[in-house]
């Protein structure tokens, strides 16, 4: 590694940089706006399938109590739905519906729309093809976390 480069300081300009980014786009408003434990239980469900409140409070490091009460709020709007479990007919299991994977999508898709209108307005050429470059580096750091 070069001498002259303060890895620290690097650090700590891209853990403020990254996560002003992070927030700002998630204050970006999508129809039918989920709330960030709404988003995240979503995404949960949609990258994981069909599972118990109890697992996927766990996964989401949450009370059981808080879980159930987000997703009687996504199964109210139609964006999840509940099951009998197959094998115990005492517990149930939650899925995302098609509403809810649009609705995923709809919060995804305003946030590349935002992206893209900042880049187009406020970036030159030279500076869009410097961030696709660091896209990828980008993602390897996250990877290494």
């Amino acid at each position: 590694m070069p001498q002259d480069l303060d890895v620290a300081e690097v650090a700590a300009a891209l853990q403020m940089s990254i996560g002003l980014c992070i927030r700002q786009l998630r204050q970006i408003p999508a129809e039918g706006d989920l709330s960030l434990s709404e988003a995240s239980a979503l995404k949960r469900l949609d990258r994981s399938g069909a599972t118990s409140v109890t697992k996927l409070a766990k996964a989401e490091q949450i009370s059981v109590q808080s879980m159930g009460a987000t997703l009687r709020a996504l199964e109210a709007r139609g964006l999840v739905e509940r099951r009998p479990h197959s094998i115990d007919g005492r517990s149930s299991v939650l899925s995302i519906t098609k509403s809810g994977t649009r609705a995923l999508s709809d919060k995804h898709n305003g946030r590349s729309e935002q992206l893209v209108k900042a880049l187009s307005t406020g970036f030159s050429t030279a500076e869009i093809q410097q961030l696709m470059v660091a896209a990828p580096l980008i993602e390897r750091l996250a990877q290494s976390l």
